[in-house]
């Protein structure tokens, strides 16, 4: 037998897709997605690529089933040597045992099959190995697995029994008469049916007078779950004979297994069956995956908008507490007044003389210099009116985050942490206040740069023509009321109309909005900034765009290379 061209590249390329597929937001029906990756990634690497790549090698039956079915001893007695051992305490957690001819040995020893367990020879294997025994009671042509319980209380148990499942040419189901209705075993069989697997069945423990019933009764339920072509063997409840079935009881399925391994054609066409059931579900499978991905997209979406509502916000209250007036409060009021209403400002206007006179009797009486004063408390409002919408912003992006799904495994436990501006916001923002007034500064001065401008300008002092155009952005009388308005208008409007005679009025206002352009820009990249370190967490786990679009494509592919092989 050979595979058709391109199928095994076209497999891969779906497996690497599957493997790959975003799953890390905690979202429901995120855990279904990822067991189902799981399983398809599995069993493309354990069944699908081996057999794919070598049709005609050994075939492989895996012997599962219920706890306590009785699966190491019908191993034993169909092989008629003790090749594994029975447990004895439930739930065993040893590992599968494989049995192949010597002949076979090396398409079982390396990684072909089941590349992800480890083998051991000579002994019993350790968690996440394989023990190899080679037989000479096999015939070529046939391996057999002896596999845990797939109902085991141990969830590894039961993981390890459905992966080795997935990657059998051949599934012998053994169960027993007390058992054969449970409902673990028979969500198996149904997912053998969905993918095609070739299935026996081999109903064990009997007893005598009840074979007839119990038989026809499981073969009245394999019917119903459209599994009636799986052959179904009968084992009743005897004495062991040094540990092993009576001959009579295990040789009609010693036969139909060493049939098969003799017969090419049978061979094959358990293999073919097996093989096209197996590819053929992988669409629906992979349809939960791609399922699973859009949901994560979603829930990304929903989480990322979210974050950029409660930063807008923030960028819209600083816009708000910038433009309304309300930074003219408080302090900066009384130093505004101070600056311009009580006349220290205007009395430099008379001249050098009153400039130096009053840079003297300040350097004598320990006088702060009125402009300084009051770029200081711009400074403060500013930085505390950027702290309180950052604080803002982060605290309403979390409490958003826990409502929206995915958000609360996001967060991580990390809610104190983000629930409010990082630990370096505080330099950041007194840093950008500072170099903003600084750059206020520097636009007075090239402004003032022309002969006449310039002797009016140093008539007086860059840093209160600044602190004027600073006052001047703030100046919205919007939040005032009462003795604040008619300080706060009175005293800009003269601030400003002499800054207007000295550069224009039109240089005064493209100075104004130049400023607030500048500081609005500064506040932007703060707020940038902050949101980054929600955006981090989501930029780990959120599916690229077009991820879900990848994963159809794959499955697309790996449909064509079949037709075309067909």
């Amino acid at each position: 037998m050979t595979s058709p061209p391109g199928l095994p590249d076209a497999l891969q390329q779906l497996r690497d897709q599957v493997a790959s597929a975003p799953l890390g937001l905690a979202v429901p029906g995120r855990d279904t997605a990822a067991r189902t990756a799981r399983s398809v990634v599995d069993q493309v690497d354990d069944y699908l690529l081996p057999r794919l790549r070598d049709l005609d090698a050994p075939l492989l039956t895996v012997v599962g089933g219920s706890t306590g079915a009785g699966k190491s001893t019908l191993v034993n007695s169909v092989l008629g040597a003790r090749v594994t051992t029975p447990g004895v305490l439930r739930p065993t957690t040893r590992a599968p045992v494989l049995v192949c001819a010597p002949a076979d040995r090396a398409a079982f020893a390396g990684d072909r099959v089941l590349p992800g367990l480890t083998r051991t020879t000579g002994g019993e294997a350790g968690p996440g190995g394989l023990q190899l025994v080679v037989s000479e009671s096999l015939p070529a042509g046939l391996a057999l697995v002896d596999a845990p319980d797939v109902d085991s209380v141990v969830e590894a148990n039961r993981d390890l029994a459905g992966q080795l499942l997935a990657a059998a040419d051949l599934w012998v189901f053994v169960t027993t008469a007390a058992r054969y209705a449970d409902a673990v075993p028979w969500d198996l069989l149904r997912t053998a049916q969905e993918r095609g697997t070739a299935l026996a069945i081999v109903l064990d423990r009997v007893p005598p007078e009840a074979v007839v019933e119990v038989a026809d009764d499981l073969a009245g339920m394999l019917r119903r779950a459209r599994l009636e072509s799986a052959r179904l063997f009968v084992v009743e409840e005897r004495p062991l004979a040094d540990g092993f079935l009576p001959e009579e009881q295990v040789a009609p399925l010693r036969e139909w297994l060493h049939a098969l391994a003799a017969d090419a054609e049978q061979r094959a066409a358990v293999i073919r069956q097996t093989l096209a059931g197996a590819l053929e579900s992988l669409h629906d499978r992979v349809d939960v995956v791609v399922a699973g991905v859009v949901d994560q997209a979603a829930a990304a979406e929903a989480l990322q908008a979210a974050a950029d509502a409660s930063y807008a916000r923030a960028r819209a209250a600083i816009d708000e507490g910038v433009g309304n007036g309300s930074l003219l409060r408080g302090e900066v009021l009384a130093r505004w007044q101070e600056f311009v209403g009580t006349g220290e400002w205007m009395r430099t206007l008379q001249g050098h003389v009153g400039r130096l006179r009053d840079r003297v009797t300040a350097a004598f009486t320990g006088r702060s210099n009125p402009a300084d004063d009051l770029a200081g408390a711009l400074e403060s409002g500013v930085e505390l009116l950027l702290r309180a919408e950052a604080d803002r912003a982060a605290e309403k992006t979390v409490t958003s985050w826990r409502t929206l799904p995915g958000g609360i495994d996001l967060l991580d436990g990390r809610e104190t942490e983000l629930d409010g501006v990082s630990p370096s916001f505080a330099g950041a923002s007194a840093d950008e206040v500072r170099d903003w007034q600084g750059a206020v500064l520097e636009l007075v001065r090239n402004e003032g740069a022309g002969k006449r401008s310039r002797a009016r300008l140093l008539s007086w002092g860059v840093n209160g023509a600044g602190a004027v155009v600073m006052v001047a952005v703030f100046a919205s009388t919007a939040g005032l009321s009462g003795a604040e308005l008619a300080v706060a208008g009175g005293t800009t409007a003269v601030g400003q109309r002499v800054l207007e005679a000295v550069f224009g009025d039109a240089a005064v206002r493209e100075l104004a909005a130049r400023a607030r352009a500048d500081l609005d820009a500064r506040a932007d990249r703060l707020l940038r900034a902050e949101q980054r370190r929600f955006d981090a967490l989501l930029a780990d786990v959120a599916p690229a765009p077009g991820a879900d679009v990848e994963l159809r494509s794959a499955a697309q592919a790996l449909a064509a290379a079949r037709g075309a092989g067909a």
